[in-house]
């Protein structure tokens, strides 16, 4: 037990440094699934309404997207839940756990602080096992929160637990997928890309699985959120599919284990590929070098929102006759009537696809945040490079990435939609009616920018704006919210085109504020210490 000591000791300060994140997590989830259940009562309150909007949820795009259709047949509001909104709660979970096992284990060597702890008396497990039992705590709490939240909205008790459990086997599956990819690399960075490209291809072979065959095929099982799925909650419960997931969480963490009594504290079992001895004339200045290090992230999301926004596009053909026969007070979501529902659901798809490129580039902000605590910023400033040049490359990295992800994103939704109805214009209609929600996108980064130069501890409640504004101007209109609460977020001010003609007067509004806002984060940082705390 000698490479296990002091392992409650760690634990005890794992959460205490997550005292924060982690119920911020837990919470959000929970709320969120207890919000998905009091909208779709709202949204569809008889069971003829659900039974129009199921037929949607059979189509292969849907199936795709969501789930493998249990229940979708004789569809109730729960099944109608765990199929079609339970999947993205699960990759919530495993976000969550990928963040938390790789920020406490291999960032914890990458800044040094693991070799500081093990010169004590602490066993060489000790940090691995105390970020995963720090994880088994996160989504127990996650089960009991969510359980909770869910039956308190009138759901089954025993079904609720058992979709809280497919959350948490999912969140436990990839806290191991993350505790093995950080023994393969010196970086955080890179574990975390890893660990997300391995729930990527777990979505897409799950995805790819369900089309195969009805209810999912044995490529489904492949997958560990098959797993969690194809537990039927609220149709046919059965626990047995989450041993499934039990088996390769301890099969992935005996691995990861062996490669931490194998490897040297602060190397990766692969070693780095050697860079130039030399930068390049594209790295002699701030921005080059602030796009450089966005490179793999905006690799990434780019083709993350071109995948979907391909897939939103295919949807295009089949929305009129899926969603036609809702109520027109449901159809307010997207346009108000039949007439113009191809229009409205294209604008609703513009304004998700704003909202991820307002997460982008909140995360891009923060990597300035990131510099600055590893210590990394200070080389930089000690240079000819001032303050103001060095974060405004960054926060201009982030800007320019967002409308990037935006044309992409609209251009890849246009072709879904050329594709399915024959309609080349779409590719045009959607690219501009996507870059006009440039200016509330930079609204948001300008804020982080203002945060972080302001009070970059509080950083995380930028957060609030775009989650806050997504949800409002997604079911605002639905739930008849006053206009003031939808004004509370700039996405709600950009027209959704094509359904929605276009204003000039809102996008140089919210361009000038967020130059306002920029400005202001540079002058504060200009002012205050540089600390790597």
């Amino acid at each position: 037990m000698t490479a296990l000591r002091a392992t409650l000791t760690l634990l005890r300060f794992t959460l205490r440094r997550d005292r924060i994140k982690l119920p911020a997590w837990v919470l959000g989830i929970a709320v969120m699934t207890m919000y998905f259940a009091n909208a779709l009562k709202l949204a569809y309150p008889t069971e003829q309404d659900i039974a129009n909007v199921a037929s949607f949820a059979r189509s292969p795009a849907a199936i795709m997207m969501s789930g493998p259709g249990y229940g979708m047949d004789t569809p109730t509001l729960e099944a109608f839940l765990a199929n079609q909104y339970a999947l993205y709660l699960m990759v919530a979970a495993a976000l969550m756990n990928i963040l938390l096992v790789v920020r406490h284990t291999r960032l914890e060597e990458e800044d040094g602080r693991t070799e500081l702890v093990l010169a004590g008396v602490v066993g060489r497990f000790a940090p691995l096992t105390a970020a995963m039992l720090t994880a088994l705590v996160a989504n127990t709490a996650l089960i009991v929160a969510g359980t909770a939240a869910l039956a308190g909205t009138g759901f089954d008790a025993a079904g609720s637990l058992l979709l809280l459990s497919g959350f948490a086997a999912v969140g436990m599956v990839f806290a191991a997928v993350a505790a093995l990819t950080s023994q393969l690399t010196e970086h955080a960075r890179a574990a975390t890309g890893w660990a997300g490209a391995v729930l990527g291809a777990a979505f897409v072979v799950r995805g790819v699985g369900d089309l195969a065959a009805e209810h999912g095929s044995a490529l489904s099982w492949l997958s560990p959120i098959a797993w969690s799925q194809q537990t039927r909650v609220f149709v046919d419960p059965r626990w047995w599919p989450l041993t499934l997931s039990a088996g390769f969480a301890a099969l992935a963490l005996a691995c990861a284990y062996r490669l931490v009594a194998r490897r040297d504290i602060g190397a990766g079992l692969l070693a780095p590929r050697l860079g130039r001895a030399d930068a390049s004339a594209a790295l002699t200045n701030p921005f080059a070098l602030a796009v450089r290090l966005q490179r793999g992230s905006l690799i990434g999301w780019a083709l993350g929102l071109s995948v979907a926004g391909l897939f939103y596009g295919a949807f295009t053909e089949s929305i009129a006759d899926a969603f036609g026969d809702l109520p027109d007070d449901i159809l307010v979501i997207m346009g108000g009537s039949t007439g113009n529902l191809v229009d409205g659901y294209l604008g609703l798809m513009g304004f998700t696809m704003a909202f991820l490129a307002s997460c982008f580039a909140i995360g891009s902000v923060r990597r300035l945040r990131s510099e600055e605590t590893a210590g990394r910023a200070d080389p930089v400033l000690a240079t000819a490079a001032s303050r103001l040049t060095w974060m405004g490359s960054g926060v201009g990295a982030a800007a320019a990435g967002a409308v990037l992800l935006l044309g992409l994103s609209g251009v890849a939704t246009g072709i879904g939609a050329a594709l399915v109805t024959g309609n080349t214009g779409y590719v045009i209609t959607l690219e501009l009616a996507y870059l006009a929600h440039t200016p509330a996108v930079l609204v948001v980064a300008a804020v982080a920018a203002l945060l972080f130069g302001l009070a970059p501890k509080a950083f995380a409640l930028v957060w609030i704006l775009p989650v806050f504004g997504y949800l409002v101007g997604t079911f605002g209109p639905l739930l008849q919210l006053p206009g003031w609460v939808q004004g509370l977020s700039p996405l709600g001010y950009i027209p959704q085109m094509p359904l929605e003609s276009f204003t000039a007067t809102p996008l140089v509004v919210l361009a000038a504020l967020a130059a306002v806002a920029a400005a202001a984060g540079l002058v504060a940082f200009h002012g205050r210490d540089v600390a790597a705390t």
